[in-house]
């Protein structure tokens, strides 16, 4: 039997850009990227903390330490600049695995920027 478990999440990102004409995803900050140990082109979960709106996407780099949070294509619709997010990742991973398991999770700032792990 295999189970899913947060693998990694970035906490309380606040919503930097919304661009509908894009092909889809969500851009991020490289540097919260690897702090957060994402992939790109992983799949993630929104969950949006100010509109209670939670759909799926996946990840593009955005410029390292720019801050960037940007919602791309239809996804575009479900936020508004200034929206506070959490962006969650998950594995698929045996119940012993997940025993032994630590996801990453990070905090940022009002600017994007990392803060502390949580």
């Amino acid at each position: 039997m295999f189970i899913e478990v947060l693998s990694s999440k970035i906490h309380r990102a606040t919503v930097t850009d919304a661009n509908v004409d894009y092909v889809g995803s969500i851009t991020i900050d490289e540097a919260l990227i690897e702090k957060a140990k994402l992939k790109l082109y992983q799949k993630v979960d929104i969950y949006n903390v100010t509109n209670g709106e939670r759909f799926s996407t996946y990840v593009i780099k955005g410029k390292a330490n720019s801050g960037c949070i940007c919602l791309n294509g239809a996804a575009a619709h479900k936020v508004s600049v200034g929206d506070k997010i959490i962006i969650a990742a998950f594995a698929t991973m045996t119940p012993e695995e997940a025993d032994n398991f630590t996801p990453v999770q990070i905090l940022v700032d009002e600017n994007n920027k990392f803060s502390k792990e949580l």
